[in-house]
C-alpha cells in the first residue's frame, strides 16, 4: 500500500544560472574527450600485433547485449532498407577499428591521437569534392597547416619515413571520412533512431571481427586472450569498453539534446589534445621539439579548421 502523499507547502527554487547549466551539460562531454584521448594509450597497454582482432571481439562484444537491450523495441521497428543501410555502414566501421588498432600498435599513442584528428579536415574537403562547392580559403590554410603539422610530428626523432602505425592512422582518418560521407548519402538510415543504427553498425563490426578471428593466421582466438588477461589487461579492456563506447554514447544522444551540434562537436574536438597528454603524462612519451611543433600545428590547423567549416 503506498503511503499518503504530504501536504504541498510552497516551495521558491532558485533555478540554476545559464552559464552553470551549460558547464553541466558541458562537462559530461568532456569527460567523453578525455576518455577517448586515452583510449589510445589504453589500446596500445592491452594489444598486441598477434592479438589486435581478439581484443576487437572482446571490446565489443561486451558492450553490443547492453546496446541491444537498451533499444530493443525501436531496433525490431527497424524496416529492411535501414538494416542494409546501417549493415553497411558497420563494415566501414569494421575498417576503421582495425586500421585505428593496428595502428596504434605501430606507433605511439600521442602520435595516433593527433594523426586521427585530421579526419576534421578530411570530411569537409571530400564534401566539398563531392558537391564541388569549393572550401573557405581559410578552412584550406587550416588544412595545410594540419598537413605540415603531421610531417613534422612523424618526424619527432628527425626526418625519418614516416612509421606503419603513422600511415595506418592516417588511413584510419580517411575511412572516418568515408563512414562520415556514407552516413549522410545513404538515405535509409538518416531518419534512423541513433541507439539502433548503433546498434546494428556494431554488430556488423563484431561479426566481422568474429569471422577473421576463426582465421587461420590471424592470431589467438578471443576467448585464449581473455584466459591470459591480468587485472591491468582486464582494466584496459573494460575502460575501453564500458567508459569509451557505453558511456560516450550515452552521454553523446544526452548532450544534444540539452546543447547544440557544434557545441558537442568543439568539446569532443578536443579529442587529440588529451590523447597527446595521456601518452605523455602517463604513457612516457617523447615528441622533441620537432615533434611538439607538429602537434602543436596539428591541433592549431584542425581547430581553425572547424571553426571555419561551421562559419560556412
Amino acid at each position: 500500500m503506498a503511503a499518503a502523499a504530504p501536504t504541498a507547502v510552497p516551495v521558491t527554487v532558485t533555478p540554476p544560472s545559464p552559464s552553470r547549466a551549460a558547464w553541466l551539460t558541458d562537462l559530461p562531454v568532456l569527460l567523453v574527450a578525455v576518455v577517448w584521448g586515452a583510449s589510445y594509450l589504453a589500446a596500445k597497454g592491452i594489444t598486441t600485433t598477434q592479438t589486435v582482432v581478439a581484443v576487437l571481439v572482446l571490446r565489443f562484444g561486451i558492450v553490443l547485449p547492453v546496446l541491444a537491450a537498451a533499444g530493443w523495441r525501436k531496433l525490431r521497428a527497424l524496416n529492411a532498407a535501414q538494416w542494409r543501410g546501417a549493415g553497411v555502414l558497420g563494415l566501414v566501421l569494421s575498417g576503421i577499428f582495425l586500421l585505428e588498432t593496428y595502428g596504434v600498435v605501430h606507433t605511439s599513442a600521442t602520435n595516433a591521437g593527433l594523426i586521427i584528428s585530421l579526419t576534421m579536415i578530411f570530411t569537409p574537403l571530400a564534401e566539398a569534392a563531392v558537391t564541388r562547392v569549393r572550401p573557405p580559403r581559410a578552412f584550406m590554410g587550416a588544412a595545410a597547416l594540419s598537413v605540415a603539422g603531421v610531417v613534422l610530428l612523424t618526424q619527432g626523432g628527425g626526418f625519418t619515413t614516416p612509421s606503419l602505425g603513422d600511415l595506418l592512422m592516417l588511413l584510419a582518418a580517411l575511412a572516418r571520412t568515408v563512414h562520415v560521407l556514407a552516413m549522410a548519402r545513404i538515405k535509409a538510415v538518416q531518419n534512423a533512431d541513433a541507439l539502433s543504427l548503433t546498434t546494428v553498425q556494431l554488430a556488423g563490426a563484431v561479426a566481422v571481427f568474429a569471422l577473421l578471428a576463426a582465421t587461420p593466421g590471424t592470431g589467438p582466438a578471443p576467448w585464449t586472450v581473455a584466459a591470459g588477461f591480468g587485472p591491468r589487461e582486464w582494466a584496459g579492456l573494460v575502460f575501453l569498453s564500458v567508459f569509451c563506447t557505453l558511456f560516450a554514447f550515452f552521454v553523446q544522444m544526452w548532450a544534444v539534446r540539452r546543447t547544440s551540434p557544434s557545441r558537442v562537436s568543439l568539446l569532443l574536438g578536443t579529442e587529440p589534445l588529451w590523447a597527446a597528454a595521456a601518452g605523455i603524462a602517463i604513457g612516457g612519451e617523447r615528441l622533441g621539439l620537432v615533434g611538439l611543433l607538429g602537434g602543436m600545428l596539428v591541433l592549431a590547423g584542425t581547430t581553425w579548421g572547424r571553426r571555419a567549416a561551421e562559419q560556412r
